[in-house]
């Protein structure tokens, strides 16, 4: 007899420098199906800051709406990606007495309050303290303390701090479109729900997430996160690139890009041919598909040459015995992997969205990676939203239809 699905949904939006994307997922017994897809092309933002809050707003309505209207139901409550070079992460360490003796839930938070007690700049806060392991009376690399004998108990953990005002700038977004932000998540955090396996976890792997204006990086040793970085850098400078070398607008350069783009000049022949529009009206060429792999290949081997940096700065490249996983918009391109592997030094592969049912074949692509990640985030807080009733008769739908109607005089 198959087992009955309970009507709760978690939304992930996953707001961009290029897309935003909004995913619906219904919670169910074997885990998360993908119930609800909605894209829209992002215009408010630069290298993961909020510069346009209308055209953000815009943006996450269209993203919304069609992600209503496939999942069959209203969205009022998320959970949002942020990133940014304004992200920090740093390690730290509390340490608590243990009364009674025995670790109990209160002590465990107490320890865990601590280590988050960090002297941070007025206009940051806290977003993520993820613990790393725990030392029970000089017994390290404990995972779960609780109810073990002790007299002393420290913590080590992994803080995420990032800018208030970008975060405020989310929120505020979020709730000009009627939705209620039930957690912010770092990208890189969500990315790794959805595409990595939790034996290259234990072995030591990093994530490289690049999107159109950030790559974000995320190290994982011995289970837990040990490093997380943003750097500037990501597929719209691509595709800046192209615009300026071949001459043509931002909108074709992008299209070129995602029809003709290769970033490693091994896997194109020499005889393969692209158009190219031009600007001022006047008409499109043709030229050799090599000469955009030659301005491709350089900038994709520059970022990977930043991400070797900020891997060695860490003092975490050679514990990375599970190599590197590659995911983001930016790494669908041929020829990424190619490339991170002979800059890196290291074994890689491309991240897709994994452990999910539902909608599989529409999000296994890197694209989707942060938004389903955000959906598996929150299944693991339990913090799940009821399902309104599907129908025309949803009360929310006419709060949000009269508060458009309101907005519009």
């Amino acid at each position: 007899m198959a087992k009955p699905k309970t009507s709760e949904i978690i939304v992930g939006l996953d707001i961009g420098t290029t897309k935003i994307a909004c995913i619906a997922g219904e919670v169910t017994e074997d885990g998360v199906d993908i119930i609800g897809i909605g894209t829209a092309p992002s215009k408010g933002l630069r290298r993961g800051y909020v510069v346009n809050i209308d055209a953000t707003v815009s943006s996450i309505r269209q993203a919304v709406d069609e992600a209503e209207n496939m999942a069959g139901c209203e969205i009022s409550t998320v959970y949002a990606a942020i990133s940014g070079a304004h992200v920090r992460g740093l390690n730290s360490h509390g340490i608590v007495a243990v009364k009674d003796k025995e670790v109990r839930d209160v002590d465990i938070a107490r320890v865990i309050e601590q280590a988050k007690a960090v002297a941070i700049p007025m206009d940051r806060e806290v977003l993520h303290v993820l613990p790393q392991q725990y030392v029970v009376d000089d017994q390290d690399g404990i995972r779960d303390p609780l109810g073990m004998t002790a007299v002393r108990l420290e913590a080590r953990v992994h803080i995420v701090t990032t800018a208030v005002a970008s975060a405020q700038n989310v929120i505020k977004c979020a709730n000009r479109c009627n939705l209620q932000v039930a957690d912010i998540v770092l990208e890189s955090l969500a990315s790794s729900q959805a595409v990595l396996e939790s034996d290259e976890q234990e072995l030591g792997v990093a994530l490289v997430d690049i999107g159109g204006g950030t790559c974000d990086l995320m190290v994982y040793c011995d289970g837990a996160i040990v490093h997380t970085a943003v750097l500037p850098l990501g597929g719209g400078h691509v595709t800046n690139d192209i615009a300026t070398v071949l001459r043509t607008p931002l909108d074709s350069a992008e299209k070129i890009k995602r029809k003709y783009g290769c970033a490693w000049r091994g896997l194109v022949d020499d005889g393969d041919k692209m158009e190219v529009p031009s600007v001022g009206g006047r008409g499109p060429r043709v030229m050799p598909r090599r000469e955009l792999v030659a301005v491709i290949e350089p900038r994709i081997e520059e970022i990977f040459e930043h991400v070797k940096k900020e891997l060695m700065r860490s003092g975490y490249f050679d514990s990375l015995a599970a190599g590197v996983v590659l995911t983001g918009g930016a790494t669908a391109m041929e020829g990424v992997g190619d490339i991170a592997e002979q800059v890196l030094g290291l074994p890689t592969r491309r991240g897709v969205p994994t452990k999910i049912g539902g909608l599989v074949d529409v999000v296994r692509s890197p694209a989707y990676s942060t938004g389903v990640g955000l959906v598996m985030f929150g299944a693991d807080q339990g913090k799940t939203v009821p399902m309104p009733a599907r129908g025309d008769d949803r009360p929310g739908v006419w709060r949000r239809a009269w508060s458009r109607l309101a907005e519009m005089f």
